[in-house]
């Protein structure tokens, strides 16, 4: 009989030690680390969510900001092991912070498929933006058309190409995903000052801040003829500056351009009303990287 009760409760402790043991199975995890370059710092109102895909659907993957050199501020995360092994792929998005919404917002800036235990991250992945920009080109003129006044003709930029029969759009520029708008800059004495945000390059942007009273060509542009920053009187002379496209996130972060600036040229004393051309800029300002599980 005691033989007996000995050998149910060692039957009963291995049962318990079976559980306990398919208990920590099931809340093992595993590390999934980031090695990502050029992300730029968004300040304390947003940051930068991971995401992978199990089965899918989303589960973050981790919160994490960047500051003014890149340096990521976490770079590895414990993920649930089960599911970080079903991932298929990673998402890398931007999010108000704090966020009360667990799901991903429409500004995805990296993305990338697993392949065994690594991930290759670029902007060009369907799930992120979808390009690289690499075929952008742009070309644009220096005038100012909202006002009467042919001496300040140095103090506008609008992105139209001019022909025989007639102003043509002058940025060719792949479609932006939700999340993601084009602004156009000039950087007059160190300073950026926004041109206005468009998704479209034949049509007129969302702003008109500096221009004149007249109605402008419906292209992106403006002149900076009135309401100047602090710092800066308008007219002023373009022909030194340096003229950007870049592409910014929406909501935006920052009254600055954002990191990704696919066309860029700086001016060395160019004419009035002739054709310039932008310089493609993308693979140096693109981020990229890799995830590892």
């Amino acid at each position: 009989m005691k033989n007996t009760y000995y050998l149910i409760a060692i039957l009963l402790f291995g049962i318990s030690l079976t559980s306990c043991d398919s208990d920590d199975d099931e809340n093992q995890t595993q590390s999934l680390t980031l090695d990502i370059t050029g992300l730029q710092n968004l300040g304390s109102d947003y940051a930068y969510e991971g995401w992978i895909m199990v089965d899918g659907a989303p589960q973050t993957a981790g919160i994490f900001t960047v500051n003014d050199q890149g340096v990521l501020s976490q770079n590895s995360f414990e993920l649930d092991q089960d599911a970080l092994s079903k991932a298929t792929a990673y998402i890398l998005t931007i999010e108000p912070s704090p966020d009360n919404d667990p799901s991903p917002s429409d500004v995805h800036i990296l993305a990338g498929d697993f392949t065994g235990s690594e991930s290759d991250l670029t902007v060009s992945h369907g799930a992120a933006i979808g390009t690289d920009f690499t075929e952008a080109t742009g070309r644009f003129i220096l005038a100012t058309p909202t006002d009467d006044d042919d001496t300040n003709e140095a103090s506008g930029v609008w992105f139209l190409n001019p022909t025989a029969a007639g102003p043509e759009a002058g940025l060719d520029l792949p479609t932006l995903p939700a999340g993601w708008a084009y602004e156009g800059w000039a950087v007059i004495n160190g300073q950026p000052i926004s041109t206005g945000t468009f998704t479209s390059a034949s049509g007129a942007d969302a702003s008109a801040s500096f221009s004149g009273p007249l109605s402008g060509p419906p292209y992106p542009g403006e002149d900076f003829l009135q309401n100047a920053p602090n710092g800066l009187s308008f007219p002023t002379d373009l022909t030194s500056s340096t003229i950007v496209i870049s592409v910014e996130p929406v909501p935006d972060n920052s009254p600055a351009p954002f990191v990704l600036k696919p066309l860029l040229v700086g001016l060395d004393n160019n004419e009035v009303h002739s054709a310039l051309s932008l310089n493609n800029n993308a693979s140096a300002t693109n981020p990229f990287g890799s995830v590892s599980r």
